[in-house]
């Protein structure tokens, strides 16, 4: 099944949430938490993170991770990689808590599309210190899709992971897990590179994302996703195609936030004062724009290289 179908059906199987210039959203994708051992690239940012989840939770911020937040592939035991950034868990449990966290599942954590999986290793843990279960997400329903929309423009945001449609990461999932967790895991700690992850692979990527904007330019609806570890906040005469990037790379943890009725793409990074002290800071790198400028709905056709807003003026 191609990027059209998989995107179409993930779009009318969506989650609906209605939101306003009071909403407040943030949205990460990547993290893919790990077990803490060589192979786990999040663990170098687990700090920066952990500042960066308290921070949105303390402002009133809901939360979307939009897939591939624990790394199901290389870890089939979900349990060493809650051990390993159990900080992590515990914010992002008060976020469930508050009913502020919407957890998407992208192709590196497709096991939560499985209801009996999440039952099992997502609602409870066994606390062994105090010798009992302790709720963690009791309850959570992980999603494929999540879909925005406005109140009053009834403008639509669909946010997915963005695997839908790529072949090898998608219907083939398992092939690529198999080898991940066997082969390419341990080759990529000396080096080498994983040729089927559009992460790794330049000619992929490029060829995911000319798919996005093909659904995008047909059925004129703004796309938030990740998959691809490379950031995008559309241009003057872009579609609006959005990518939240990654939280693994060494440069900082990009994220796009959605408030007061515009989208801006922040990044949170280690930066040193002229004293040399250390501290996270977060900038924003595009925007804010606001959210009316990329509504397609109830306009024409319109060129790959021009936004819907610009068609109708």
């Amino acid at each position: 099944m191609n990027t059209e179908k998989r995107l179409t059906k993930a779009y009318k199987e969506a989650t609906i949430e209605y939101f306003d210039k009071d909403s407040k959203y943030v949205i990460f994708s990547d993290t893919h938490r790990g077990d803490d051992s060589v192979s786990d690239e999040f663990a170098r940012n687990q700090v920066i993170f952990l500042h960066v989840l308290n921070y949105y939770n303390k402002n009133g911020y809901i939360y979307v991770e939009a897939g591939d937040g624990d790394e199901l592939w290389e870890h089939k035991n979900f349990n060493h990689i809650r051990l390993a950034h159990k900080d992590i868990f515990i914010v992002l449990k008060k976020f469930y808590e508050a009913g502020r966290l919407r957890m998407l599942y992208g192709n590196h954590n497709i096991y939560l599309k499985n209801k009996k999986y999440v039952e099992k290793n997502y609602y409870q843990f066994y606390d062994e210190y105090n010798q009992k279960k302790v709720n963690l997400f009791q309850g959570i329903k992980p999603m494929e899709a999540l879909v925005l929309k406005h109140r009053i423009t009834k403008q639509e945001i669909l946010i997915v992971h963005g695997h839908q449609g790529d072949l090898i990461n998608d219907q083939f999932w398992y092939i690529s897990m198999i080898l991940l967790r066997y082969f390419w895991r341990f080759l990529h700690i000396v080096g080498f590179e994983n040729p089927s992850s559009p992460a790794r692979n330049l000619y992929k990527r490029h060829k995911v994302e000319k798919n996005y904007n093909k659904w995008i330019k047909k059925h004129k609806i703004m796309l938030i996703c990740g998959h691809t570890h490379r950031i995008k906040f559309p241009k003057k005469n872009d579609l609006p195609y959005f990518n939240t990037g990654c939280c693994i790379n060494t440069r900082g943890i990009p994220g796009i936030e959605i408030v007061d009725d515009t989208i801006l793409m922040v990044d949170w990074r280690v930066k040193a004062d002229e004293n040399g002290n250390m501290r996270i800071e977060r900038t924003i790198v595009r925007g804010p724009e606001p959210i009316e400028r990329y509504n397609c709905k109830n306009i024409g056709n319109f060129s790959n290289d021009s936004n819907c807003s610009q068609i109708d003026s």
